[in-house]
């Protein structure tokens, strides 16, 4: 069982364009779709659809249309009584596949409700193989956030006599560096390209997406006793998976694009498959890249079957170098 934690979920509209995206013009979609969202709940969308059991935590009001939603896909979930509606998440995709997006804040979560959502999620992953920490975090939640689950989540094992489940995270910004600074450690965290440069204080980006060497060596800086592998997602370039003492880079097959929404955590998603059937690191690196590269060919958020995914057409290559971490 894989539990995943989506703090401000959403309902994810996409709207496909014929033509490119023309600011202040009229234009026509050529189709419009609907779909739950939020980075944890897709990723419980695609483990499912993989076969692979997972329960999405959140927040929403009784009756939300988020809920509703949810319960027509067959999404199982818990979700925490909150005030306010879940927010609508707006996507605009051209005939080339640029995708534009544009994101509400979504509704604070008062003290009151943070605790509860806590509680929920430390509840539901006791006897869980994995916790999925993902998506940014509503109003009104500290940076510290993900670091009170995650203490949450390994007293509530404790006190059941359970083992702890493992963490991977799939946040940015400040949350991410609050959880990674505060030693807690986690197991997994999957950064893209920008978002290990804000973690790592680097400054060029571009020099990531070029290709895996310049991810490598900022994955590697980081602690293991913080963070005990990354996967960086490199866009249309692949991946990277660091581990303690390796490295891989799987190179992504070359798809015709629709919509790069929920790619990433598909991608997650993948990897999480694999680990949870006892793969090794570089065929879940595979997989990991085949679901995201099958996610991109699909409409809007949606998620790719297990018949969807061929990781036999993903390269992984061992990366040499120095072990993981700077110690000094």
């Amino acid at each position: 069982m894989i539990v995943t934690l989506t703090a401000n979920p959403s309902l994810d509209r996409t709207v496909e364009l014929a033509e490119a995206l023309e600011p202040g013009a009229v234009q026509r979609a050529t189709s419009t779709r609907q779909d739950p969202g939020g980075k944890g709940v897709n990723v419980t969308r695609a483990l499912r659809a993989s076969g692979v059991d997972s329960i999405a935590v959140l927040p929403a009001a009784a009756g939300d249309a988020f809920l509703a939603a949810l319960d027509a896909e067959g999404v199982p979930h818990r979700a925490v009584p909150i005030d306010g509606a879940v927010r609508t998440n707006l996507t605009i995709v051209d005939a080339a596949g640029v995708t534009t997006k544009v994101n509400e804040p979504g509704p604070a979560l008062d003290a009151d409700a943070q605790a509860r959502l806590v509680h929920a999620t430390a509840a539901a992953s006791v006897g869980a193989d994995w916790l999925v920490l993902a998506g940014s975090l509503p109003p009104g939640a500290p940076d510290e956030f993900y670091v009170r689950v995650v203490e949450a989540a390994r007293a509530a094992a404790v006190r059941a006599g359970a083992a702890a489940p493992r963490i991977a995270v799939d946040t940015s910004g400040a949350a991410l560096a609050a959880l990674v600074e505060s030693g807690v450690g986690v197991d997994l965290i999957k950064p893209n390209a920008e978002e290990l440069a804000e973690l790592t204080g680097s400054s060029d980006e571009a020099a990531l997406e070029a290709g895996p060497h310049e991810a490598i060596d900022l994955a590697r800086s980081i602690p293991v006793e913080r963070v005990r592998a990354s996967l960086v997602t490199l866009g249309a370039e692949g991946a990277a998976l660091v581990s303690e003492d390796h490295a891989w880079f799987a190179r992504a097959p070359r798809v015709v694009p629709r919509s790069t929404v929920g790619a990433g955590d598909c991608s997650l998603a993948g990897f999480l498959v694999a680990a949870v059937e006892g793969a090794s690191p570089a065929d879940a690196l595979a997989r990991a890249v085949a679901s995201g590269a099958a996610a991109v060919a699909l409409p809007g958020s949606a998620v790719p079957t297990r018949d969807q995914v061929d990781p036999a057409r993903v390269v992984v290559t061992e990366v040499a170098g120095l072990p993981v971490g700077d110690h000094q």
